[in-house]
């Protein structure tokens, strides 16, 4: 199956930003639609933005105006640009890809970590 691999992750201040990558072993971005999602110590899995096979995205109400998830099919790659960072904003973020059922396509990656600190 697709594996996928994110990266991009590190320690930035509040308003800082971080621009985070999604990789899949193969194309499957084109096919299906791709979503972040992140999760902090101690709660649960929380989808932070999507986008679809036709380009369509949608966002958590906690990040719409401050981060922007793009893709290149070409690279098989999905993009998350993150801009004016905040504290609540520190989790393992993860990438993947699901059908139109809801089902989860790639195999989870190790995720990076965004700290967000002063």
């Amino acid at each position: 199956q697709v594996q996928l691999t994110e990266s991009g992750g590190g320690l930035v201040q509040p308003g800082g930003s971080l621009r985070l990558s999604c990789a899949a072993s193969g194309s499957i971005f084109s096919s299906y639609t791709t979503v972040w999602y992140r999760r902090a110590p101690g709660k649960q899995r929380e989808l932070v933005a999507s986008i679809s096979r036709g380009g369509f995205t949608n966002y958590a109400d906690s990040v719409k105006g401050r981060f922007t998830i793009s893709r290149d099919n070409a690279k098989n790659t999905v993009y998350l640009q993150m801009n004016s960072l905040k504290l609540e904003d520190t989790a393992v973020y993860y990438c993947n890809s699901v059908t139109s059922s809801g089902s989860l396509v790639g195999i989870w990656g190790q995720g990076t970590q965004v700290t967000v600190s002063s």
